[in-house]
């Protein structure tokens, strides 16, 4: 029976709308932190477990033999669920504490950039030379932005945006060749039950007073503004920041081309600059908006510098994905 592959415009549809979630996400995780005084990595353990139920719950009662995993799927998995998944969200958002969300972001998306030259150095993927104008443009516009002639950005800030952009290149090598040939979700799934063992020992969840989510907390930096229980930011960071993007942006991974789906991603950063300045009243001046620009048309130059190859359609969880053609140009 013929496979019916999902119309490319969903794709587009589905990395867009996580996109914007996650371009939101940023700043709704930075006012909980705030709010509540939870640190990244208790912050990021509550979300990839809430994640991780809600993914398996409609995994059991939708695609149950999705989550069958066989003997060879288990070692990259379990990379992409601690470097891949637990150590992204907690970088990320220690470096969004630290931060402006848009800039903290567009460091992080740095990785697009080295997914590019891992590819073509140790995975002999044909990359185009347009890549070496994107690495001088990142370099620039990071400059820029960081504005180092002043050293404005926290040094700690950077670090960790820098770690973030780390684990996002793992997430994005590992999660392109998973959801060819597992269901995007079931890849999801075991990537937040990976990191959810992982934060379980690691994040120091058991001093978390659990009433601070019932405390009121300003949902903007205007402390006159709308306000409510924490729980509600929570419950957005868990259910729409996390288990909806990775969702759609997985799906979207398997149903684009690799190249196009991590272009829409890229946009996050505009989302972010956006929600930031609505929500938070983070501005960049002049010199940095310019770096910013930079920075995100020489990410975007490098993953247009990969070869276009399809992601395959997923297979049955014990069939072997079939080797892809060298490039012949």
């Amino acid at each position: 029976m013929a496979v019916i592959k999902p119309s490319p415009l969903l794709g587009y549809l589905a990395a867009t709308v996580a996109a914007i979630i996650f371009g939101a996400n940023g700043v709704v995780i930075k006012l909980l932190m705030d709010g509540t005084g939870v640190d990244g990595f208790q912050v990021t353990f509550l979300r990839v477990v809430g994640a991780a139920i809600l993914m398996g719950a409609v995994l059991v009662l939708w695609k149950p033999e999705s989550l069958r995993v066989t003997r060879r799927q288990i070692v990259p998995l379990i990379v992409m669920g601690v470097v891949g998944v637990a150590m992204l969200q907690a970088t990320y958002a220690q470096a969004v504490f630290l931060l402006p969300v848009g800039i903290a972001l567009l460091l992080e998306y740095t990785a697009v950039l080295f997914v590019a030259l891992i590819a073509h150095f140790f995975f002999r993927e044909h990359v185009k030379s347009r890549i070496w104008v994107a690495i001088v443009a990142v370099l620039i516009g990071l400059a820029t932005v960081a504005e180092v002639w002043n050293s404005t950005l926290n040094l700690e800030g950077v670090l960790w945006a820098l770690a973030a952009s780390a684990s996002l290149t793992t997430y994005f090598l590992l999660g392109e060749r998973q959801t060819g040939n597992r269901h995007p979700l079931a890849v999801g799934f075991w990537g937040m039950a990976i990191a959810s063992v992982f934060w379980l020992v690691f994040s120091g969840w058991w001093t978390m007073d659990p009433t601070v989510f019932a405390r009121v907390i300003p949902f903007s930096s205007d402390v006159a503004g709308p306000a409510g229980p924490a729980w509600v930011l929570l419950a957005f960071v868990i259910v729409a920041g996390t288990f909806l993007t990775f969702a759609l942006g997985l799906w979207s991974i398997s149903v684009l081309k690799a190249t196009r789906s991590g272009i829409i991603a890229t946009s996050e950063v505009l989302f972010a600059f956006l929600a930031a300045w609505l929500i938070l009243g983070e501005t960049l001046n002049l010199v940095q908006l310019v770096g910013a620009g930079i920075v995100l048309g020489g990410v975007i130059l490098a993953q247009s510098a990969r070869h276009n190859y399809a992601v395959d359609p997923p297979l049955a969880p014990d069939t072997v994905a079939p080797p892809r053609p060298k490039d012949s140009r």
